[in-house]
């Protein structure tokens, strides 16, 4: 796996822009909550680091990473958003319902970020085991939060 070779929460530091004036949608899934958590956590943590105002970040939830694209959809058309993160965990399961999600939320915030022309970033763990989602969450693999928070503010400054 690529996380076992880098952490996700070391980035380069060049390229960063100001983003003292933009304004970000957080869009959390509330399912496996203590991993979405955790990247939330991580996202909210990186933003302010590079200079986000709290009063610019506004966290939308929603029930699991399937509503991930509708609720970035619905955010994204808010004209004052410049970025959308979506945050979500999905673990494989016994049947192939993991695939159908995982494709689903993988193609359908590609087509916000489209349709909207702005960018809308997928932060979603998709691991095998509930240990591999918490080492990727905050644990000995870094934070997908803090990786989906640097490429949007990177994608601001594109």
């Amino acid at each position: 796996m690529a996380t076992q070779l880098k952490n996700l929460s070391e980035y380069s530091a060049g390229n960063i822009p100001d983003i003292s004036d933009k304004k970000f949608a957080v869009v959390v899934s509330e399912w496996n909550e203590d991993v979405t958590e955790a990247l939330y956590e991580g996202a909210i943590s990186t933003l302010l680091k590079h200079g986000a105002k709290k009063e610019n970040i506004f966290r939308k939830n929603v029930p699991g990473s399937f509503e991930l694209s509708l609720g970035a959809q619905w955010t994204a058309e808010i004209e004052e958003i410049d970025a959308v993160i979506c945050l979500g965990c999905v673990i494989q399961g016994e049947t192939r319902h993991f695939d159908f999600i995982c494709d689903a939320v993988a193609h359908g915030i590609t087509n916000v970020s489209l349709k909207y022309n702005k960018p809308v970033i997928f932060g979603v763990l998709t691991p095998n085991t509930q240990q591999q989602a918490l080492d990727r969450s905050g644990g000995k693999h870094g934070n997908k939060g803090d990786e989906a928070a640097i490429t949007a503010i990177k994608m601001l400054g594109f």
